[in-house]
């Protein structure tokens, strides 16, 4: 037989997801634009912000946002990163800080990146505010934070506001100044939209070591998004509990054998097990450390190597321990015509995340494989405060 691509069955050929017109290539620029350092527009609750990524302000983007704006700009982070800073008690939403003509970029990127240390060019006392999440104020500030987030940067921005007289001729202005304005709604729902929209764009047969009955099926949305993978073994019975693994992408663990973490025993094990089942399905999400992205994954790494554990180093970075949605999962399951799983996890939180998004749960079937010195702190923390059953 020939290794070549098979067809994808009609029944799995289902329709995408209902989408707000442009809503997802429109966060994608702008998630481009916060990449490169450029200022974006993000509008909405009758507010306009200026918006810059924290790590990515230079003294040119910072001048040009003040002058922009006719106004001195503000720094927001995420309250758990400014309660670790020491500025404020812990507490939920976004923190606002202001930054006056005398704050540099280099001070801007010292308070968004723990690894940094502490600037020494900020004048004292700021002026803080914490921002009440569900307010207007809120909504936009935390939502220029998520789409620093979107954009696999640490999670803080600089934002100043779009001057009121030109709040009624938003979009021509923008046009004016070269910059690309975004909904609040659409970052808001972005992570949501892109798991609805996902679709199943192609599929190969790829025979494995041990187990040439496979295929790989991949999953993108249609603004050319995040990839997704499954990897399907045999032919699993859509009318039977499936046996299934749902697991992050871990470059470190997955690719180089990274003894940190456990995820490429967890893969290689997902897959021998699969394989000695006969049929089921591993589906490989592109959320890599749990969903907070390579490079950040790397300097959660570095504070660990200062003594925090995996749970404070993603805090410490201003982001939640476990970024990550199941909701993609879900969505590849049904397109695929797998609605009854078996689930292999040691994590309760994917069975919850599953049910939730309609996939029954039949089954937990336990997945752990033993500790190294490496490794034996990261699982232990992930046994005491995440709730992992080991």
């Amino acid at each position: 037989m020939t290794d070549r691509p098979s067809p994808i069955p009609p029944h799995r050929q289902l329709p995408a997801a209902p989408l707000l017109p442009g809503a997802l290539q429109a966060v994608e620029r702008a998630i481009s634009d916060l990449r490169r350092g450029a200022i974006v527009v993000l509008h909405g609750r009758g507010r306009a912000l200026l918006t810059l990524a924290a790590e990515g302000t230079s003294r040119e983007a910072l001048a040009r946002l003040r002058a922009l704006s006719r106004n001195d700009p503000s720094l927001v982070l995420t309250g758990r990163r400014a309660h670790l800073l020491g500025f404020v008690d812990a507490g939920e939403g976004s923190v606002r800080f202001a930054l006056p003509g005398g704050a540099t970029a280099d001070a801007v990127r010292q308070m968004a990146d723990p690894g940094a240390g502490m600037p020494k060019a900020l004048p004292r006392p700021l002026a803080i505010d914490r921002v009440d999440p569900a307010s207007d104020a809120g909504a936009t500030e935390g939502g220029a934070v998520e789409l620093a987030k979107l954009a696999g940067l640490l999670p803080a921005a600089v934002i100043a506001p779009v001057p009121r007289e030109r709040l009624g001729w938003l979009a021509s202005w923008c046009d004016r100044e070269s910059l690309l304005a975004t909904e609040l709604e659409a970052v808001a729902d972005y992570r949501d939209a892109e798991a609805r929209a996902l679709q199943l764009v192609g599929e190969a047969r790829v025979p494995l070591a041990g187990i040439e009955a496979a295929r790989v099926v991949a999953f993108r949305p249609p603004d050319g998004g995040r990839e997704h993978l499954a990897i399907v073994v045999g032919a699993p019975d859509p009318k039977a509990p499936v046996l299934v693994r749902v697991h992050s992408e871990c470059f470190t663990g997955d690719l180089l054998g990274s003894l940190r973490c456990d995820c490429g025993d967890q893969l290689r094990g997902a897959i021998a097990e699969i394989g000695r089942a006969g049929a089921g399905v591993l589906l490989y999400l592109a959320q890599e450390g749990r969903g907070i992205g390579l490079v950040n994954k790397l300097r959660a790494y570095a504070l660990q190597d200062h003594g925090h554990d995996t749970i404070d180093a993603n805090e410490q970075l201003g982001f939640e321990p476990d970024e990550r949605i199941y909701k993609v999962a879900a969505r590849m399951l049904e397109l695929l015509d797998f609605r009854r799983v078996r689930l292999l996890t040691n994590n309760p939180a994917k069975v919850a995340a599953l049910a939730g998004f309609g996939i029954e749960v039949v089954e937990r079937v336990t997945h752990s494989f033993p500790s190294n010195p490496h490794n034996a702190q990261y699982l232990a923390t992930k046994q005491a405060r995440a709730g992992h059953i080991l």
